[in-house]
């Protein structure tokens, strides 16, 4: 049996300090969001005790579906990049970006160098520092299959919309179909959720029609996704059956504030192709005070 970890939108704080002109634009706002009530949501001591908890499932890999930094600002890549350290190894973590780790065109370039090694496929040579080239990635571990997406793209004000883009996209039906016909169990990994409905206009994928399209031609066993803070199990079509989605809340949401406080979703893979099961535990928070606990189970196949 194979036991694969997923955790997401950390948001690591505190902030930096940051010049005026580090704040112009887009930044001003979110630093406005941190300050009136954001830092007092996502809280450190969350994050370390649910970490904690996670490493004691001793998962044989961790997935993390984005939004590593806040504002991406330059100061927070050091100690962002510092953080996944802690979490684990380049081969044992397997990270995709969210917006919020592209939140401007000079972050987008800051998350592919301070978080590069979290970020290639088995095998990879000297990647350039262009996310059309990177993405999907694709990580073997035993019989399971990690594809790393980014729907990372830098937005206007008072918007958190993400975009696979038509090169993404195009490799990814190919990828899929060999890993199927190699007998692999998929796990595809993206922030943005697949339903456009569950993120609204402002924080949606703009291609998810595509993407879900390409799942229902090629099929995937299990896709894991972030951003929306909450957790959701849902299907959508497959070639032969339904694939689960499956969302995890932040990582670092303070039970006392936070409508879903911060778990991780915890799945153990076995079985054989055609005929996979996929089992998901979730453990997290129930209230401020406690430590982490089971809080459902359920077979997703």
């Amino acid at each position: 049996m194979f036991k694969l970890a997923h955790f997401s939108d950390p948001h690591i704080g505190p902030l930096p300090r940051a010049r005026a002109k580090e704040l112009a634009g887009k930044r001003v706002l979110g630093w406005i969001n941190w300050n009136r009530g954001r830092r007092d949501t996502h809280r450190m001591d969350v994050l370390a005790q649910l970490l904690d908890d996670l490493r004691a499932q001793s998962p044989d890999h961790i997935a993390l579906t984005g939004d590593v930094v806040n504002l991406s600002l330059p100061g927070e890549y050091p100690a962002a990049r510092a953080f996944l350290e802690t979490v684990g190894a380049p081969d044992y973590v397997s990270l995709v970006p969210g917006n919020h780790d592209a939140y401007t065109k000079g972050g987008a370039l800051h998350l592919l160098s301070a978080f590069d090694p979290w970020m290639r496929g088995d095998n990879a040579g000297a990647h350039p520092l262009n996310e059309d080239e990177r993405f999907p990635y694709v990580r073997i571990r035993g019989k399971v299959a990690l594809i790393g997406l980014s729907s990372a793209i830098p937005t206007a004000p008072f918007m958190a919309t993400g975009k696979l883009g038509p090169r993404q996209i195009a490799r990814l039906g190919p990828i899929l179909e060999h890993l199927g016909h190699e007998g692999y169990c998929r796990v595809v990994m993206l922030h943005h959720p697949v339903r456009r409905q569950d993120a609204g206009p402002t924080a949606m994928l703009i291609d998810s029609d595509r993407f879900r399209a390409v799942l229902r031609q090629t099929g995937a066993e299990l896709v894991l996704h972030g951003h929306i803070h909450t957790g959701l199990v849902h299907r959508i079509k497959g070639p032969k059956g339904t694939i689960p989605v499956v969302c995890t809340p932040s990582a670092s949401a303070a039970p006392e504030r936070a409508r879903w406080p911060a778990s991780y979703n915890l799945f153990s893979i076995s079985g054989k192709p055609k005929a996979w099961q996929i089992g998901l535990t979730v453990r997290g928070f129930v209230s401020a005070g406690y430590p982490p606990e089971e809080l459902r189970s359920q077979e997703l196949c």
